[in-house]
Parts: structure tokens; C-alpha cells; sequence
């Protein structure tokens, strides 16, 4: 079976965290705080703070923003659920906008229409590695006084207008999940400029505490152990020194897609603006005939291609549903899932393995 997403470990990572294991520190070492430095510099932020998934870190940045009941945040129903699960957990309501047709990023021109005097938050997500509108974003959450917390989970290693994600908003939030552009096992972090929510997400992180002058551990405020251990940061350290290379792979692979599929008249291609670069973490393809999506998916895995799909409307989900969001529509994103399908893609992924994906897509349609 082909995997549609896998890490990609090599003898300078496996290097890296058995250094690690030799060492005096596990965890709450050097390595955490020499891991957010190199991911501060990179992508142009002032702080970063890691943590222990991406999930804890969408949590850490909604509670130092303040989020709390009564609050509406506006996101899209295009994500995985950690991102609304945890405006949940704060006790604020997610608001879904629908999402635009060719990048299925939150569309920029229906957010206004959805802000309320109970509006706190604005949450884009990126994609699939394709950065959202953000100039508009940003110029709609000045207007009306809103934070944006963007949720970049698919999208280190991207760029908008030639700015790195994560020194654009008040806060952004990556994982470090094993798919992801680089892992850390499980991880994630925030990166701001703003050195007040730098000093609580670090609070935050490990349990509210602190020390005094005394050096004594005193707590203030009620925190969570969200940290990231030094066996995690040191693989970080050394696959943040491959970013480029393997973005620079997801490119090559989805231009040889590209150049398979575009004569292909039963899908559609992903698209990317000229003004992005995108970190690709999906390929996702659209069959026009979205009757036809369940069965391209059976015959792909049954050809030992494992493909996936990214997401249902969030807002679709029994949970939700049971919760609130029986009467919730956003057409677009009801839509574009009927008929969406994510083919593999991952630095690991050959030219050969690529060829024969798309060979099998042809040989679907041509039956």
C-alpha cells in the first residue's frame, strides 16, 4: 500500500535524539528552548513556544487570547476538529464560513457578514499547505478590532506575498504530527510577536507555575503540562534543517501529478496562487462526477494506493450535530467534500509510485 502521508527519518535525526537519550535531560532541557529559536528565526517571529501537539497548542493560544463563554470565533468548517474542539473546550462558539471553490481556504468575502457583537476571533486555515487571503483577513479584524489566530498545522515552510506563515497574525499554531512538513513525533507550537501572550503560553505550559526569587515553585495560574520533550526537540532541530528539501520534494511531485492528470477532463487539480508558495502538505483531487468519488477511492485502495479524505465539514460531524449545528449549511464545503479525494504525497513518495497513482486514475475512467 502506497501511504498518502509519511515521515521521512534519516541518520542525522536518529543521531540527534539518541544524543538525547545519552544526556541529562529528557525533558524541560536545552533542546526545547534551542528548537523554538530555530523555529522563531525561520519563520520570522519573535517567540515560539512548543508544545506537545498541535491540538495543545490551538488550546494554549485560544485560552492566552482570552477566548471564553460567550465569545464567537469565525473559522471554516474546512479543518480537522482539533481547531473547533478546542474553542469548545474555552467555552467559545465556532462560527463556520463557507470556503472558496478553488483554493477550499475560508473565503475572505463572506467573513464579514458573520461578525457579530459577540465576535472575538478570526481562525483561517491553511489548507492543505495553501496560505488563506490573509491581507484581506487581517484588514477585515482590524476594522472590527478582532484577534487572528491562524491555524498553519498544514503549512510550515509556507509563504504569502513572501512572508513566512507565522509572522503575519497575532498568533499561528503548527503540529509536528508524523504527515506533517517536519515531525517531531507528536508536537506542536506557537509563534507571536507579542512578548505578553510569549510569557503566558510559557505559564501556560507547564502547569501555571513558575518559579520565585526564592526559587520556589509557585503556581498562579491554573496551566496544563503541555511541553515538548528534548527527545522531540532535538529530532525537531534537525528535520527543521530539511524544511526546504522537503518542500522542495512535495513541488517536484505535485508538478509530475500536474503534468499526469491535467488532461484528465473527470478531475479537478488542486490550485495554487502565484502570490503563495505552498507547504503541499495534501494533494487533493476533485471528481466532477462526485457520484463516482466512492468508487474511484475502492478502486485506488484495492490497487494498493492509500488515499484519504480531508475533511467533512466539521460542523457535520454527530458531535456537532447533537451540539448546536443541526441547521449549519455551507454549500461550498458540502460540495467540495462530495467529491474530494486525497492521493498520496510525501517526501518518500517515488517518481515511479507517483506514475502509477495516476496511471490507475486513467485506467478508472477509461473503464
Amino acid at each position: 500500500m502506497i501511504s498518502y502521508g509519511h515521515q521521512f527519518i534519516d541518520e542525522d535525526d536518529l543521531r540527534a535524539v539518541l544524543n538525547v537519550l545519552r544526556s541529562n535531560w529528557l525533558t524541560q532541557g536545552p533542546k526545547v528552548e534551542e528548537f523554538e529559536k530555530d523555529l522563531a528565526k525561520y519563520c520570522g517571529s519573535r517567540y515560539a513556544v512548543v508544545t506537545s501537539s498541535g491540538t495543545s497548542a490551538l488550546h494554549l493560544a485560544y485560552l492566552v487570547a482570552g477566548l471564553k463563554n460567550g465569545n464567537e470565533v469565525i473559522t471554516t468548517p474546512n479543518t480537522f476538529v482539533a481547531t473547533t474542539n478546542m474553542l469548545l473546550t474555552v467555552g467559545a462558539k465556532p462560527v463556520f464560513c463557507d470556503i472558496r471553490s478553488d483554493t477550499y481556504n475560508i473565503d475572505e468575502s463572506k467573513i464579514e457578514a458573520l461578525i457579530t457583537d459577540q465576535t472575538k476571533a478570526i481562525i483561517p486555515v491553511h489548507f492543505a499547505g495553501q496560505p488563506c487571503e490573509m491581507d484581506e483577513i487581517a484588514a477585515i479584524a482590524k476594522k472590527h478590532n478582532l484577534l487572528v489566530i491562524e491555524d498553519a498545522c498544514h503549512a510550515l515552510g509556507a509563504s504569502y506575498h513572501g512572508r513566512k506563515i507565522g509572522s503575519l497574525s497575532d498568533m499561528t499554531v503548527f503540529s509536528f504530527h508524523p504527515i506533517k512538513t517536519i515531525t517531531t513525533g507528536e508536537g506542536g507550537a506557537i509563534l507571536t510577536d507579542n512578548e505578553n501572550y510569549y510569557q503566558r503560553l510559557i505559564l501556560l505550559r507547564s502547569h501555571g507555575v513558575n518559579k520565585n526569587e526564592q526559587g520556589k515553585n509557585v503556581m498562579t495560574e491554573l496551566g496544563y503540562n503541555y511541553r515538548l520533550t528534548d527527545i522531540g526537540a532535538a529530532l525537531g532541530i534537525s528535520q527543521l534543517k530539511k524544511i526546504d528539501n522537503f518542500i522542495s520534494k512535495r513541488h517536484k511531485l505535485v508538478k509530475l501529478y500536474e503534468n499526469n492528470l491535467k488532461d484528465n477532463l473527470e478531475i479537478i487539480l488542486p490550485h495554487e496562487f502565484e502570490h503563495n508558495y505552498s507547504s503541499w502538505h495534501l494533494y487533493v483531487i476533485r471528481v466532477k462526477d462526485a457520484s463516482r468519488k466512492n468508487n474511484l477511492a475502492s478502486y485506488l485502495k484495492e490497487n494498493g494506493v492509500g488515499i484519504n479524505f480531508h475533511y467533512q465539514p466539521v460542523y457535520s460531524q454527530p458531535y456537532y450535530q447533537d451540539n448546536g449545528y443541526k441547521d449549519t449549511v455551507c454549500q461550498i464545503s458540502e460540495s467540495y467534500f462530495e467529491a474530494a479525494i486525497t492521493l498520496p504525497l510525501h517526501p518518500l513518495l517515488t517518481v515511479e509510485e507517483v506514475n502509477f497513482i495516476c496511471d490507475k486514475i486513467k485506467s478508472f475512467f477509461n473503464k
